[in-house]
């Protein structure tokens, strides 16, 4: 079977990255988590205080970070390190999750991500997700698909993702990160969320996980004879 590039783009909590990760493991694809590589660069831009207001201080920063991947052999979960260091809890965060979102529209941000994203795609057979991957990382993707749900019930499973994490989050604070989110991600001028014209929609509110999963397997597995 020829490889292929899954591009798995939607809203927030619509359990994107879950099934990202169980379809690249499934399938012995790599799983490239490019909302992870945005976090990161969040968590730099609140470390170093760099202003995203002031176009230098975005510049110089993003040729001080490096993104990279390792996968924690006791367990074969992806870590994700910015210059050396693991920050897999700390871009997790809520912290992280209330300004990511104005970070990743910047052009500048974008630009750079981008290029580092479409270059770890280079050889194939990957899954990625994120919000732009089908649009514009990778138009040419065999298979799109495009995540959605209810708004009430992303809350509670973002919710319940924090709280995995030993972090306790009201569900209206939640629920608020995730609509901002939404309005600032589908209405940025740069790269916003958007179903490309030829990824298949799927509605994750009442599908449960290994539905998500089989689903863009057999999706996959068409596209690869």
């Amino acid at each position: 079977m020829k490889k292929i590039i899954i591009a798995i783009d939607g809203y927030s909590g619509c359990g994107k990255s879950t099934t990202a990760k169980a379809v690249a493991r499934a399938l012995g694809y790599t799983y490239l988590d490019s909302g992870a590589m945005y976090r990161a660069v969040t968590l730099f831009f609140l470390q170093n205080h760099i202003n995203p207001n002031i176009p230098k201080e975005v510049s110089t920063g993003l040729q001080e970070l490096d993104i990279s991947f390792h996968h924690d052999s006791s367990n074969g979960i992806q870590q994700v390190y910015l210059n050396g260091v693991n920050v897999e809890e700390e871009i997790r965060g809520m912290q992280v999750s209330s300004k990511v979102s104005e970070i990743s529209k910047l052009g500048d941000v974008r630009e750079a991500m981008v290029e580092k994203q479409r270059k770890l795609g280079k050889k194939k057979g990957i899954v990625m997700d994120g919000r732009d991957i089908g649009t514009v990382v990778f138009p040419e993707a065999e298979l799109k698909v495009f995540m959605k749900a209810d708004t009430d019930i992303r809350a509670a499973r973002r919710q319940k993702e924090l709280l995995e994490r030993g972090k306790m989050v009201g569900i209206d604070e939640v629920r608020e990160n995730l609509e901002d989110r939404d309005a600032i991600d589908t209405k940025r001028a740069v790269s916003p969320l958007v179903k490309a014209s030829d990824a298949i929609e799927m509605d994750t509110s009442f599908l449960d996980f290994e539905e998500q999963v089989s689903r863009i397997i057999e999706l996959a597995k068409e596209r690869m004879n």
